[in-house]
């Protein structure tokens, strides 16, 4: 006969996790939070300010030859005479104008594409393998056929614009519609609206803001194309104004364009976002 033993069972052990600790509290760490305004001013004063820095170090101190480097003193001085000469002025205007021209012209038929394609599945299932696929051939290969079509004209460089930002506009307009809260279009639905009202009143003011950020992000992209563009074939524009100056060894002229079209994409920035602080209030904090 056998008798059963107990074996005695140890507790656990638990770790005493000890007191919580808090987390201090940091003004430049913080998450999710605004920083205060005076703190964020600072901050992106150094963003400009150190690299300016550097860069008048590494020119000044002959680290770097001039004809590599250019002073900032210099590359001013080559602003002020282009811009006297009528030569930027006459760049810009052309280098905006094929941008203006393919963007809105993808913007145009992106916006609607892509709230069709986030709101309907089955218009999702239809376009999105194409989009998917065309959106990964680089526009710039499309620049021989653009040329072999439509010749060295302003067309081709305002369609390489176009076939460029047309695809990824529309896929991140599609995006947005995902987050449209789906309580928002069952109560639609409930109060008696139909699919017109949920469409156009309830999806499309929901993804205005991501809308905007949309174009506000792929507008460097155009930037790119238009100076790929201009580099292939132009005869005015900041593309072609740098492709020169490579040629003659100016390099206080090609920093010049790259500071410009910095500033100009700089400038449209500000613009898209003070347009997304106008028009849609209640989605900026």
């Amino acid at each position: 006969m056998t008798s059963h033993v107990p074996i005695p069972h140890n507790p656990p052990l638990v770790r005493d996790p000890g007191p919580a600790r808090m987390l201090r509290p940091s003004t430049f760490w913080t998450i999710a939070d605004p920083i205060p305004s005076r703190l964020s001013w600072s901050l992106m004063g150094l963003s400009i300010g150190v690299p300016l820095v550097l860069w008048w170090l590494l020119a000044s101190t002959g680290w770097v030859r001039p004809l590599f480097l250019p002073s900032p003193a210099q590359v001013v001085g080559a602003i002020g005479q282009l811009w006297n000469s009528g030569a930027l002025p006459k760049d810009i205007q052309f280098s905006l104008m094929r941008i203006l021209g393919g963007f809105a012209l993808a913007t145009v038929i992106a916006i609607p594409l892509g709230t069709l394609m986030g709101t309907f599945a089955s218009i999702r299932s239809l376009l999105e393998p194409i989009v998917g696929i065309v959106r990964y051939m680089p526009a710039t290969a499309f620049i021989p056929l653009l040329i072999l079509y439509f010749g060295l004209g302003e067309v081709p460089k305002i369609l390489l614009v176009f076939i460029g930002t047309l695809f990824f506009n529309t896929l991140m307009v599609m995006d947005s519609v995902k987050f449209v809260p789906k309580e928002m279009i069952e109560a639609t639905y409930t109060l008696g609206g139909n699919r017109l009202q949920v469409l156009f009143q309830v999806i499309f003011p929901y993804i205005t803001p991501g809308i905007i950020d949309t174009c506000r992000v792929n507008m460097a992209a155009a930037w790119n194309l238009v100076i790929v563009s201009e580099l292939v074939a132009a005869t005015e524009g900041l593309g072609r104004r740098i492709s020169v100056a490579q040629r003659f060894l100016k390099t206080d002229e090609i920093f010049a364009g790259l500071i410009v079209i910095g500033l100009i994409g700089l400038a449209i920035d500000i613009l898209f976002r003070m347009f997304l602080r106008f028009s849609c209030r209640w989605a900026v904090k």
